[in-house]
């Protein structure tokens, strides 16, 4: 069993279904299916287990979410990193844009991979 150690100090069960809830709420109104938001959680629920701890923060799970989500919606990824990360003022969402847009330069897009093997 993984378990959760909330900040109150509470633990409780990893569970999936509330990482997918969690990166729902971001997704809304976003071009994101469920199977994507399953393959998400999975994809954190494997990374938390990795590190081969019996338990693990709750600060840790949202760190597992952050690049995956990243990687799956830039405007999803932006709502979760700024209730998960607080943002308190404009130059918080500016500074997170700009890392973002830094990342997606520096990723090629798949698409382009295909042009150029085609």
């Amino acid at each position: 069993m993984l378990a959760v150690v909330k900040r109150s100090g509470v633990t409780e069960q990893f569970s999936r279904d509330k990482v997918v809830r969690g990166v729902r709420r971001a997704c809304q109104g976003r071009p994101v299916d469920d199977d994507a938001l399953q393959q998400l959680a999975q994809r954190v629920e494997e990374s938390i287990r990795s590190a081969g701890l019996a338990e693990i923060p709750s600060h840790e799970v949202g760190l597992a979410i952050l690049g995956p989500l990243r990687e799956l919606d830039g405007v999803a990824y932006l709502r979760f990193a700024s209730v998960y990360r607080s943002f308190s003022s404009v130059e918080d969402f500016e500074k997170e844009i700009s890392d973002l847009r830094e990342a997606m330069a520096a990723t090629p897009d798949e698409s382009d991979q295909d042009a150029k093997d085609g």
